[in-house]
């Protein structure tokens, strides 16, 4: 390809990722008028099924996803996930019942899935092979903050002054320009061929993801810890991992091949990106929870507080870009990045029914100044480790790690909150601090953000260990291209 050629191909990656972004965080904003329009007596009992259909079938096909590229090549696989998605997209645009809308956010999770992971892969091979893990790793914060910035807004204002519908049916313009200039633009590699897909491997992996899923979704809130039908998933998941491991030991053709985990930039990389998705769920939904059950802020107010978050991360992003091309080392920034996320979680760990909300805000900055740090510098650093015939596994195993790691990070920490909760209020549920009067409702406030700075320890934690996993990473030359190493995991 040309260089104008690869330019504007990298262009088209960013919208892509966009794309992705963007529709993670749009339709949380949209939820009201969904439900009104929808179903408006038993929507509100539907909602997290709007999130999680999406969540489960991107998640399980994400390991597949990585290996038809190594197979097939990356371009065909762009373009099947992007018609995919835009598929999904119009049918839940014309969906006209929440169960509806439910089973076509699944179609569109199938393509969402792919989004994301392989338009890294895309992007990766587009890279100069010169460039090395210079330059682009920032990317990842920068187009991770304006998304969670933009998203809700741009949800909110499509919802207030169009219709909700629009929330889907504005995919279509950018996945259509996406189609046409990748299929156009676009000359990669082709792929090793078909040598035979371990459909029985994806298989495991898919019920492994979508067991330990729907456990953490399901666990403490629909159903007791120990009722029968949690402890049935945890079995299933369990089988379901142990089944998966045996068969990538012995299968010819593994969709995550257990030679990869020989390397240690992408042992550590896979490790470092579940616990960042763990204390990404730590942060985010307890500080929602925290503004609006001790605060008093209400729903839509408490999501504009993830903007200063956003800033931290899009701000990072562009000096991360500048001082990896200056030669800046990738371990010294996952490390300076573990350590901003664990200061700014202590921060938030000490906060109180009173503290200044300005200060909340500063530490959410912080805290974003970490992230943006991480996420894109932990693709960067798996896929420079990474055997070329193996590029699609490697970087969609991030993406897999990352929702794993979210989905235990939700169950660990929903899990702290109550019994933290439940040692200074026995006997009293959660969900009725916000319905309390005088005395009682300051006290169980009080009581509650005491537990919700217990999450917010624990999240410190789980990001203490991300700074010391990053100084684990190998140091090397900053003229030694890590590819040299990729025959340890052949």
């Amino acid at each position: 390809m040309t260089e104008p050629q690869r330019k504007l191909g990298m262009l088209l990656c960013l919208i892509t990722i966009i794309l992705a972004v963007l529709d993670m965080n749009i339709v949380s904003a949209a939820t009201v008028p969904i439900v009104r329009d929808l179903d408006p007596v038993h929507g509100v009992d539907r909602l997290p099924w709007l999130v999680s259909a999406f969540a489960l079938a991107a998640t399980a096909l994400l390991p597949l996803y990585g290996k038809l590229c190594d197979l097939h090549g990356a371009k065909r696989v762009l373009l099947a996930a992007v018609g995919t998605f835009l598929f999904g997209s119009a049918l839940c645009g014309a969906a006209q019942s929440m169960e509806q809308l439910i089973a076509f956010r699944a179609v569109q999770g199938i393509g969402g899935g792919g989004l994301m992971s392989v338009t890294m892969v895309v992007m990766a091979q587009l890279k100069d092979p010169e460039e090395g893990a210079k330059g682009g790793g920032g990317m990842g914060g920068i187009v991770g903050g304006a998304g969670m910035a933009l998203g809700p807004l741009i949800g909110a204002l499509l919802a207030d002054h169009l219709d909700w519908r629009w929330i889907f049916y504005v995919n279509l313009p950018l996945g259509l320009l996406v189609l046409v200039g990748a299929a156009v633009l676009l000359k990669l590699p082709q792929g090793a061929g078909s040598r035979g897909l371990d459909f029985l491997g994806a298989t495991l992996a898919a019920a492994f993801a979508t067991s330990l899923l729907l456990l953490t979704e399901w666990g403490g809130k629909d159903y007791a810890w120990t009722s029968p039908q949690i402890l049935a998933l945890a079995a299933a998941a369990l089988a379901a991992l142990l089944l998966f491991v045996w068969r990538q030991a012995t299968a010819a053709e593994p969709v995550l091949p257990l030679s990869l985990f020989r390397v240690p930039e992408i042992r550590i990389g896979f490790a470092v990106q579940g616990l960042v998705g763990m204390g990404l769920m730590g942060a985010i939904m307890y500080v929602m929870l925290y503004l609006q059950v001790a605060r008093g802020v209400a729903a839509t107010s408490a999501s504009l507080y993830l903007i200063p978050m956003a800033i931290g991360m899009t701000v990072i992003g562009m000096v991360v870009n500048r001082l990896t091309a200056q030669g800046v080392q990738t371990r010294t920034l996952l490390a300076a990045g573990g350590a901003c996320a664990t200061v700014a979680l202590l921060l938030l760990g000490l906060s109180g029914p009173a503290t200044s909300l300005w200060l909340v805000r500063a530490e959410l900055v912080l805290l974003g100044v970490g992230l943006g740090q991480l996420i894109g510098q932990l693709i960067s650093v798996v896929q420079d480790a990474a055997p070329a015939h193996q590029l699609g596994v490697a970087t969609t195993g991030i993406r897999f790690f990352q929702t794993l790691g979210s989905a235990l990070g939700a169950a660990l920490f929903g899990t702290v909150l109550a019994r933290a909760f439940e040692a200074d209020e026995p006997g009293t549920p959660l969900g009725a601090v916000g319905r309390m009067t005088g005395a009682a409702r300051e006290h169980a406030v009080q009581s509650f953000v005491g537990a919700v700075d217990v999450v917010f320890l624990s999240a410190a934690g789980v990001m203490a260990l991300v700074l010391l996993l990053a100084l684990r990473l190998p140091r090397r030359p900053v003229e030694e291209p890590v590819a040299e190493q990729r025959v340890l995991a052949a």
